[in-house]
């Protein structure tokens, strides 16, 4: 019984996103078009760049979901579909895709 109280090696957490899969690429985009889009709400004229980023990150971000592998990939595809989410929609907010 002592394996339930203490993980074996084999089953210890850690921080692999698989960054040399195609699922890992994904992931990476959907963290960094997230992000761009929502530090883009913060400048004036950047919502053209928030609206383009965020939709395109949340659009890439539902499809790495959908493909991942890993969790370590689905918590950074969550984090990405937020921050693009969140992203297009002040971006929209604040004047739209054009």
């Amino acid at each position: 019984m002592p394996h339930v109280f203490q993980p074996s090696e084999s089953q210890s957490q850690q921080f692999d996103l698989g960054a040399k899969s195609i699922e890992g690429r994904l992931a990476i985009a959907t963290l960094v078009l997230g992000l761009v889009s929502f530090v883009a709400t913060f400048f004036e004229g950047g919502h053209i760049i928030a609206s383009w980023a965020g939709a395109l990150g949340f659009g890439v971000g539902l499809y790495s979901q959908y493909v991942s592998e890993t969790t370590t990939q689905r918590s950074v595809n969550i984090i990405g579909i937020v921050a693009a989410f969140v992203g297009v929609t002040l971006g929209i907010a604040r004047g739209g895709f054009l």
